[in-house]
């Protein structure tokens, strides 16, 4: 989609108009005062025979030529995927009790940890990854680096504790973003399936990625109709979607539902390709001008061939 990063220019449009506007008026006149000449024989020496229509041509092609060039002072551009260089990400995934269910065969974790991994795989090299746990309490279980083996160990070395902390898993992620040097862009993937129940509310957590100018992307993980059984009882272990989606859009993050292994996969793929690149305008002024030289040889070629000078 074509946009202009300098819109105001755009006004130079209007002349180019005017000057067609009086065009148009011109031919309208010159036919009237051509149904009034009383000397055809004085008519025809004046109006080269058999041009017709063809003579609006070459001043249509010019007009055209004059229009592609004052479009071209309002910069016209056109949005691309451009690769990020450099970029810190931090996989921030829930390790409450209600990680064991089983509505993701094999096990939420399970499921969580063979994604995550599949994650890690697909982001560049470059890209400093860290890798936050969190349940009653986050903790950093290895800081931002470029060692994706050091991740994938963590990550196999998951273990399950009680109550969710969602909010502090943000902090905790924000603070292991802070340590990386010449602040490159930072993003948080955080997955979780419960209600916090522990730390600072996820409200506090929003507004501090917000200011920090982190997006969250959120996977909502599992089915409402989730269990596990805590001393020898069985709970439903519901999704908090509300809030997850909430703290993604309000940190112009991404928010997903994974409530299968292969959907979760899916999610991952997608997650890497919007943390991988960023859409930057490419200026195509270029076009417009390389369109308006064509136009304006056009011009100049039909009002050679037709009437032997350039129009």
């Amino acid at each position: 989609m074509i946009r202009f990063l300098e819109p105001l220019w755009l006004v130079a449009i209007v002349p180019v108009l005017a000057l067609a506007a009086v065009y148009v008026w011109r031919q309208y006149r010159r036919r009237s005062y051509a149904v009034r000449f009383t000397n055809v024989d004085l008519l025809k020496t004046l109006a080269p025979k058999g041009l017709g229509y063809r003579r609006h041509l070459a001043a249509g092609a010019f007009l055209l030529c004059l229009l592609t060039l004052a479009s071209a002072l309002a910069r016209p551009s056109m949005d691309a995927k451009q690769p990020l260089e450099r970029a810190t990400v931090i996989i921030a995934i829930d390790v409450s009790l209600s990680m064991r269910a089983d509505d993701v065969a094999p096990s939420r974790i399970q499921a969580a940890q063979e994604a995550a991994k599949e994650f890690v795989k697909t982001l560049p090299n470059s890209y400093n990854i860290g890798l936050v746990s969190f349940s009653k309490s986050a903790s950093v279980l290895v800081s931002p680096g470029k060692d994706k083996n050091a991740i994938n160990q963590a990550i196999d070395g998951l273990q399950l504790a009680e109550a969710t902390a969602t909010g502090e898993a943000v902090f905790t992620c924000l603070t292991a973003i802070q340590s990386v040097p010449a602040d490159p862009p930072a993003r948080i993937v955080l997955l979780s399936d419960g209600y916090r129940t522990a730390g600072r509310p996820i409200e506090d957590a929003s507004a501090a990625a917000k200011a920090a100018n982190v997006p969250v992307s959120t996977i909502a993980f599992g089915t409402d109709n989730g269990t596990v059984t805590i001393q020898n009882q069985v709970q439903r272990v519901p999704v908090d979607k509300p809030s997850l989606q909430r703290l993604a859009e309000d940190t112009k993050g991404h928010y997903y539902e994974a409530a299968s292994l292969t959907e979760l996969k899916k999610v991952y793929q997608d997650m890497g390709s919007s943390i991988g690149y960023r859409t930057v305008p490419r200026e195509v002024t270029q076009w417009y001008v390389g369109m308006g030289l064509l136009f304006a040889f056009a011009a100049a070629g039909m009002s050679l061939l037709w009437t032997s000078r350039l129009p």
